[in-house]
């Protein structure tokens, strides 16, 4: 199970963040699109060096190796306007990479270079209301050809929507306005974690 920073900023990210991890939180992404280099910096400066390893970067991808992260995200744009060369320059350097796809012909087009991509709104998304696709998943998923590249729902992901996004055949879930649109994103979390341990 993957989590998504909140875009905006929030009472007590930082010790949220720091809790999710206490509480077995595998891999965070940071999305704060806003942010310049200089917030980047003193962003990830606040989180615990142990925790490191298990961010991944979605912009100022240059602050990566200095702030000991081996993982980056490409947004769709990013991922159209970098060269495949590019991304293998990444690859080769040691890092993880990810990126976001809106539909399954882009998915099934994909460079191996690719450890995971997200894929939705799967669900009406929770932090952008009224935003829902019309793709039927299930039938979609049953047609996937790449598998060497994991996908992982993201949109509208609760507790009691995690089984259905992996009965479709998504690998994995992200979870973002589920946590950070709710009063106690640590027990919501906890809730999300016992549904997919119980997969």
């Amino acid at each position: 199970m993957i989590v998504i920073t909140n875009p905006i900023p929030i009472t007590n990210q930082i010790d949220t963040i720091h809790s999710l991890f206490e509480n077995g939180l595998e891999l965070l992404h940071i999305r704060k699109p806003d942010f310049s280099e200089t917030e980047m910096n003193a962003f990830l400066s606040e989180i615990k060096s142990d925790f490191r390893k298990q961010l991944v970067l979605h912009s100022h991808h240059q602050l990566a190796s200095a702030a000991g992260i081996d993982r980056i995200h490409f947004t769709e744009k990013a991922r159209i306007e970098t060269f495949e060369q590019g991304l293998k320059n990444w690859k080769e350097n040691g890092f993880k990479l990810s990126t976001s796809i809106h539909n399954m012909i882009d998915f099934e087009q994909l460079s191996n270079v690719f450890d995971y991509a997200f894929f939705g709104p799967v669900f009406e998304s929770i932090s952008k209301p009224n935003y829902a696709s019309d793709i039927d998943f299930k039938k979609a998923l049953q047609q996937r050809k790449n598998n060497e590249t994991s996908l992982v729902a993201l949109g509208g992901i609760t507790s009691d929507k995690i089984k259905t996004a992996l009965e479709y055949g998504f690998d994995d879930v992200a979870l973002l306005g589920t946590l950070w649109n709710c009063n106690n994103p640590i027990e919501n979390f906890k809730q999300c974690q016992k549904t997919d341990l119980s997969q």
